[in-house]
């Protein structure tokens, strides 16, 4: 991957380190992440090719193969539950759809464009997921061959969002209708071979779509978004906690954790706590990742409100 500043102070990255194509993201001079650049071509509007929307979805090579063999003895030695992200589950991740580890990437890359066509491509939609949940089951059936049962405990299967601030990004019935296929394809292959659990991640307010999710297979959601609409930390566990694994959760790391004070961290801790683990079912977690600039004394704070209440509990 090459990395270099523009006039700006700006740094662009390359996929593969080909200066000599596009580049694919960019991290302003003055923020924190990378942001997918938009590198689509031209289109059919009206009969786009499924083919280009497929093309990154392969077989794995035998050489990245080997090297999760290799990280799951690795992990074995150390007694702990592992977790492994899966290569081609994760259906209409706005996160991928880009493709920005692609030099040349073909179809419909840009992300409204993607979006656009969940509404009025269905078909080709569709015929995307099918060909990518084909190519995924060949390869969990390499992988479980591989490493074995017992290397994982979770496998992280999608990472698609499907929630807002305040609201779903499709209405139920479009996420029935297409989403809901596909998962239930992968994780039926998942828990008809292996002990896994199936993890999936999705922010936002996604209450309407728990239920529909839990019958799709997942086990485990994350990062449960408690301040998002509809998203309160005791209707989801009165409503679901004895159905899914609430992994998250734990600290609002949008305004609690950077910007409260450290008491009021502790607090929102140890409530969340008292909330999500009666009966277990609870990982705890932070909302998402804990943002830069975040003050070191509400982490120890965080930290130290778990430490509280698991001791507490023994």
């Amino acid at each position: 991957m090459a990395l270099q500043p523009n006039e700006n102070g700006d740094i662009l990255t390359w996929p593969e380190g080909d200066t000599s194509v596009p580049p694919s993201a960019k991290l302003n001079h003055d923020g924190y992440f990378f942001d997918a650049l938009n590198r689509q071509g031209e289109f059919d509007e009206d009969d786009p090719n499924p083919d280009d929307n497929t093309e990154e979805f392969t077989l794995i090579s035998e050489k990245d193969l080997a090297l999760m063999v290799r990280h799951a003895a690795e992990a074995k030695k150390h007694n702990r539950a592992v977790m492994s992200a899966l290569p081609g589950t994760s259906f209409g991740d706005v996160s991928n759809v880009p493709a920005t580890f692609m030099k040349n990437p073909k179809g419909i890359r840009d992300v409204a464009e993607w979006y656009v066509s969940v509404a009025i491509r269905q078909d080709f939609i569709h015929t995307v997921f099918s060909k990518q949940a084909e190519v995924a089951i060949a390869n969990l059936r390499r992988i479980h061959d591989a490493v074995g049962d017992d290397a994982y405990t979770v496998v992280a299967v999608c990472g698609t969002d499907f929630g807002t601030q305040i609201s779903t990004f499709c209405s139920k019935e479009t996420f029935l209708e297409l989403y809901q296929p596909y998962y239930k394809k992968v994780n039926g292959w998942i828990h008809a071979n292996t002990s896994w659990k199936t993890f999936k991640h999705s922010c936002g307010a996604i209450e309407p779509f728990v239920e529909p999710l839990i019958e799709s297979g997942f086990d485990i959601l994350n990062p449960v978004q408690c301040s998002a609409t509809g998203m309160d930390p005791q209707r989801l566990k009165d409503k679901y906690g004895d159905r899914v694994v609430f992994w998250g959760g734990g600290i609002d790391t949008q305004k609690t954790l950077p910007f409260g004070t450290p008491e009021q961290v502790r607090a929102e801790a140890l409530e969340r706590c008292r909330i999500f683990s009666p009966g277990g079912g609870f990982v705890f977690n932070s909302i998402h990742n804990v943002q830069a600039l975040t003050p070191i004394p509400n982490l120890v704070a965080l930290l130290d409100a778990y430490k509280e209440y698991i001791t507490a509990g023994k």
